[in-house]
């Protein structure tokens, strides 16, 4: 299989198909958008080889023929614009529950729960494992028969396949078990059996992680040793990933370094004589290039950052490197949207899993158009309507873009949540979006302007507290001290555990400072994403951060904060007050503007405050619905 370029689109379930596995309109569109973008293959995410392996609710699969049509489709699209595409086979193994897997009990090679999901699984016999083989062997034939490119089989991760590689899950003492051998025999007994099916000559990868992050489980010493045997029982590539259920590492958020498993890869590549492909935050195709000429990797994958933007191969291609919208690491609609079991979707590109929306609007006639606020929703809010053709103004009450979202860019690990704002003001100003800073728009405004639409997204203010002391001069806000608006004094009070609690709090732990977080409900950040709460908690320990539960704060002093601590009156000492109790809604510019244009639209948290997730996908919208 001869590839265009060596960008890698790695597979990521999207929660797309249907519930029987089959491919779906939005399935199809999703992939082939990454095809135009000039990825020059692309990674299925998994396909399930029975009704019960899979871990997620609406997953593909190729467990029946009936499944073969729709697939074919997508291979079919794929190809027309030059890319090549693989099909990644799975059993889930003990990675699932019986609420996904049509109500069975989960399989393993040792009936050890996983860390996650909890269900104890059935033990497989010999002759269960023999019939699992045979599934794997006839998806890839069916896969064969689609049309796709070759197949890959999932070993890392912690599937089925990785269960059987590592002693961490594998406790069996019979010949699938025990010695590294034994342990191997499953995948090889795989990789025999979809050879035998498929053919010679169809292309046959396995990805498999580079270390478990588990006690007892694989190193990188143990997996080198496993890809040499890969690669003589017939494999034709190696797809380096990281990490199984539980670690935290399967999806690196944005607390860790770029292009992480980089020397990983390095170290199975000089161990083989096949390709080896390489994942885990690689974002910026002059780091992709720079690993392909260190020689530590033959392919450079990419998931999420394909997410971010299908378009990315063709702008680097173009040396257009500042319209790349890159990933920022956040998880929020990608993790996060998977583990509640919904579709995946993208805060930084609200077009994901709506691929083809702005192609479909252009406008028949040009409409002034404002957007009032730029934050997250009226950057997507003015991006969208200017797309379409409408001559767009943005009024922004502060001197920059980016609203509250600029602020949450300046604690440890965020960085990189300003390049979505950067990326949004190089676009506003290829569309020629008339951009206002320091400018407040008012009802006085509108009528002068007479525009024919308006989109409120300028509509949340910091929550505080009405309570005694709250205007004292050692009170700020938790955005004022990111932004180094107030020099922090040595002694703090951080009133919220929510994210920007926990991050202000770190903030100030790294500046020396002395903070106690005091949180009203008993738990911190509730509303995190957990593969992004690890990284905080490890820092509020490092930096030790107190944090006080269940603490209702009814007074500030100026040398302190009083509260009631399940039900109990404490005092905490403070020369600073920092508040991060989230956001309020503020719409009196709603209802001023209400009658101003022919068409007044709200998005963001004008509507009710909400990550900005929820704020670029509406903004988007409502641009697109005027």
């Amino acid at each position: 299989m001869k590839i265009p370029n060596r960008l890698a689109v790695s597979p990521m379930v999207c929660n797309y198909c249907e519930k029987s596995g089959k491919a779906t309109e939005r399935f199809i569109a999703y992939h082939e958008e990454k095809a135009k973008g000039g990825w020059g293959l692309l990674f299925t995410e998994n396909y399930a080889i029975t009704p019960d392996a899979r871990g997620f609710p609406n997953m593909a699969a190729l467990y029946e023929d009936a499944q073969i049509a729709g697939h074919a489709e997508l291979a079919r699209r794929v190809h027309a614009h030059g890319a090549k595409i693989v099909v990644q086979l799975v059993h889930a193994g003990r990675q699932t529950n019986h609420l996904m897997n049509t109500g069975v009990q989960p399989i393993a090679p040792s009936a050890i729960p996983c860390p996650e999901n909890q269900e104890i699984p059935h033990e497989l016999s010999v002759a269960e494992i023999r019939a699992v083989i045979g599934r794997f062997g006839d998806a890839a034939f069916r896969a064969k028969k689609a049309g796709f490119d070759g197949v890959e089989l999932n070993g890392g991760h912690g599937y089925l396949i990785a269960e059987f590689l590592s002693s961490y899950t594998n406790k069996r003492v019979d010949e699938y078990g025990g010695i590294l051998s034994n342990r191997l025999r499953f995948a090889r007994e795989v990789i025999e059996d979809v050879r035998a099916k498929v053919g010679p000559d169809f292309p046959l990868l396995f990805r498999i992680s580079s270390h478990e992050g588990m006690p007892g489980g694989r190193k990188l010493h143990d997996t080198r040793a496993i890809a040499m045997m890969l690669e003589e029982f017939g494999v034709d590539a190696i797809d380096i990933t990281s990490g199984t259920y539980g670690d935290g590492y399967t999806v690196p958020s944005m607390a860790e370094t770029h292009a992480w498993n980089a020397d990983s890869a390095a170290a199975v590549k000089k161990a083989v004589s096949i390709p080896v492909m390489i994942v885990g935050r690689i974002n910026e195709p002059i780091v992709a290039e720079s690993l392909l000429k260190a020689g530590m990797a033959d392919i450079i994958a990419m998931g999420r950052g394909s997410l971010a933007d299908p378009h990315l191969p063709e702008k680097a291609r173009k040396g257009e490197y500042d319209r790349i919208r890159q990933c920022i690491g956040c998880m929020q609609g990608c993790i996060g949207n998977l583990g509640i079991g919904n579709p995946i979707s993208c805060l930084v590109n609200p077009e994901l899993g709506h691929e083809g929306e702005l192609a479909a609007a252009p406008v028949s006639k040009k409409k002034m158009v404002v957007v009032v606020g730029a934050g997250p929703a009226g950057l997507e809010a003015a991006r969208a309507a200017a797309e379409r053709g409408h001559s767009v103004s943005l009024y922004e009450t502060h001197p920059y873009l980016g609203g509250q979202f600029n602020a949450a860019a300046f604690p440890p690990y965020k960085g990189e949540l300003a390049s979505y704002t950067s990326w949004a003001r190089t676009e506003l100003s290829r569309l020629g979006v008339d951009i206002h800073l320091e400018t407040t728009f008012t009802r006085t405004v509108a009528d002068s302007l007479k525009p024919d639409a308006i989109i409120v997204a300028a509509g949340g203010a910091p929550a505080v507290l009405n309570i005694p002391g709250i205007d004292g001069p050692q009170v700020v806000l938790a955005q004022d001290i990111l932004m180094g608006k107030h020099t922090p004094a040595k002694t703090v009070a951080v009133l919220g555990g929510g994210l920007v609690g926990l991050e202000t709090a770190v903030h100030l732990g790294w500046l020396g400072r002395k903070v106690t977080i005091l949180e009203k409900v008993d738990r911190l950040a509730p509303d995190v994403v957990s593969g992004v709460l690890p990284a905080l908690l490890q820092l509020l320990d490092h930096y030790g951060i107190q944090t006080v539960l269940n603490a209702e704060v009814v007074e500030i002093a100026p040398d302190g904060v009083t509260a009631l601590v399940n039900g109990e009156k404490r005092r905490f000492p403070a020369d600073m007050v920092v508040l991060a109790l989230g956001s309020s809604r503020e719409n009196s510019l709603v209802q001023d503007l209400q009658g101003a244009a022919p068409q007044v639209l709200v998005a963001g948290d004008a509507v009710r405050p909400r990550q900005a997730l929820q704020a670029t996908r509406e903004g988007f919208v409502a641009g697109l619905s005027v």
